[in-house]
């Protein structure tokens, strides 16, 4: 049998292949400016937090990072991908959280140093920014937004980024805890949208205004218990909350696990170092790349890689 190059070996890892079919819940209230996600991770969490080795705080942290921007890619209208990235000088140094069109999730984490478990977000991350992309591939150009840290939890920091970079009035709930199944991790959004009217404008504002407070009134009664339990359904929860103003559901979002390394990108990534580097790299023969989003480890020979020219003399 013939051994496939490792530049053109574009198989995926030993990691779970794993799908969530009702991972996220669109819905809208009937006649009212809002617009919602249920957004629950189910096995989906443990599968990609469980691969981290840090410390319980922030792996919670990083659950929530998933589970925000699972529900905020809900949007995405093209192929792609829309990623939070997270940069401060507390314990949890770096984190990066990212999800396709398609749903597929992935998530890095840089924690050094303890932290207590129950520390508050902004407590593990300290000063620094918090920055959301839109990719949609090499042929275009990112879309980044970046704000200072701002709020107790990544919630408020997220409603802080929207309502002042993106002008998007939100109100958002995440969670993230392990519990004897393993982690679980769901949140909430609800969003102000521009309204339809049909009355006077000054009517429709102040109705706008009032369905949006009532909203957000009803959103905040949720429990972490009710958005983490896995045998409470999705639909009963949106409609045990918002009931009175008469919930519409849409059609469900699957999550997958989703990193996207493969033994082809990284052999490109080993291409661009001097000749002279992989030899150090390499261990009796072997050189060994982890990903850092799945924590799967890829063995090349020295000999597989070329490596780009050094300087001329």
């Amino acid at each position: 049998m013939i051994e496939t190059p490792a530049f053109l070996d574009t198989s995926r890892p030993d990691v779970p292949d794993l799908v969530v079919s009702r991972g996220v819940i669109p819905f809208h209230l009937a006649g009212s400016p809002v617009r919602g996600r249920l957004i629950r991770l189910g096995p989906l969490a443990d599968a990609l937090l469980s691969r981290h080795d840090a410390p319980q705080a922030a792996l919670a942290l990083a659950g929530k990072a998933l589970t925000l921007i699972a529900g905020m890619s809900t949007a995405l209208k093209f192929q792609g991908s829309y990623s939070l990235q997270i940069k401060g000088d507390g314990p949890v140094s770096q984190l990066v959280a990212d999800c396709t069109e398609r749903g597929d999730l992935r998530v890095y984490l840089r924690a050094e140093g303890e932290a207590p478990s129950s520390a508050p977000d902004a407590a593990l991350v300290g000063a620094g920014y918090l920055a959301f992309t839109l990719d949609q591939g090499a042929e275009t150009e990112r879309h980044q937004g970046i704000v200072a840290i701002t709020g107790e939890s990544l919630a408020e920091m997220a409603m802080h980024y929207y309502e002042t970079s993106e002008q998007h009035p939100c109100w958002i709930a995440l969670h993230a805890a392990r519990r004897d199944e393993g982690w679980q991790a769901g949140g909430l959004v609800i969003e102000r949208i521009a309204g339809e009217g049909g009355l006077t404008p000054a009517a429709d504002a102040a109705q706008a205004e009032d369905d949006w407070a009532t909203a957000r009134i009803l959103a905040a009664t949720v429990t972490q218990d009710e958005i983490l339990d896995p045998a409470l359904d999705g639909m009963t929860l949106i409609n045990r909350l918002f009931g009175t103003m008469d919930p519409r559901i849409d059609r469900p979002r699957a999550l997958a696990f989703g990193c996207r390394c493969s033994r082809a990108r990284l052999s490109a990534l080993l291409a661009t170092f001097p000749r002279d580097d992989l030899d150090h790299m390499a261990e009796e023969g072997t050189i060994v790349m982890t990903c850092e989003f799945c924590n799967v480890h890829f063995r090349f020979s020295r000999d597989e890689v070329a490596g780009a020219p050094g300087p001329a003399a």
